[in-house]
């Protein structure tokens, strides 16, 4: 008759083994319950910190687990004046986020509608250039386009927008600045306008018009 071997149970592998189990269970719980502690934002002008953590829904700092790095990004590109939203995330608890507007470009005074960056527009009313009157479609697209290239600090300088064709180009526009001057453009030199701080500093803070549809030329007031 055969001898039946006993095996001895290992009882430090099992309790390693056990150990193990506690503390992944254990680490699970303590990263499922940790929370959004600090919020950065650059980026923004337009929308204010606190407008940017509620569209994100971070609010009430909520557990991190629930709010991918992806999830937020989803909210907050989901807003009109947000173009891209990059988010990171570090130690699980502090959340970094950058954003890229959708600049407001004019708005249409015709339509009463603001035209942002990708060409949506919005009725939101902003701080930026008014397009007082008609300009033909097959002009008025190309000149949004146009409009896409100007720098942001000459932006804030343009008060209002005049389509303005004469007998020589029928895509000229009228710039009235907000320190008084006038400028005179045409459709194919449009982002000459990016000069204009470097230009007027030239003529010593005396008001006229700028024609940079013809060159630098600026004309004095009397």
């Amino acid at each position: 008759m055969k001898k039946v071997k006993k095996r001895k149970l290992r009882y430090k592998r099992v309790f390693i083994v056990l150990f193990l189990l506690f503390f992944a269970v254990f680490l699970f719980v303590k990263i499922a319950n940790l929370k959004i502690t600090n919020i950065y934002i650059k980026g923004n002008e337009l929308l204010t910190d606190q407008e940017i953590i509620d569209i994100a829904k971070l609010s009430d700092y909520p557990k991190s687990i629930n709010n991918s790095t992806w999830s937020i990004e989803s909210r907050l590109e989901s807003n009109i004046l947000i173009k891209k939203a990059t988010v990171s995330k570090e130690n699980m608890t502090i959340v970094k986020i950058t954003i890229e507007e959708n600049t407001p470009l004019f708005y249409n005074k015709l339509n009463e509608k603001t035209v942002l960056f990708d060409l949506e527009e919005t009725e939101e009313k902003y701080d930026i250039p008014i397009l007082t009157n008609y300009v033909p479609d097959y002009i008025y697209e190309e000149f949004k386009q146009k409009m896409k290239l100007i720098n942001k600090d000459v932006l804030k300088k343009m008060s209002e927008i005049k389509y303005d064709p004469d007998s020589i180009d029928e895509k000229r526009f009228l710039i009235t600045m907000v320190d008084g001057n006038y400028v005179y453009l045409t459709i194919n030199k449009f982002d000459a306008i990016n000069n204009y701080i470097l230009i007027i500093k030239n003529f010593e803070n005396k008001k006229g018009i700028l024609y940079l549809d013809a060159g630098n030329v600026f004309e004095y007031f009397e």
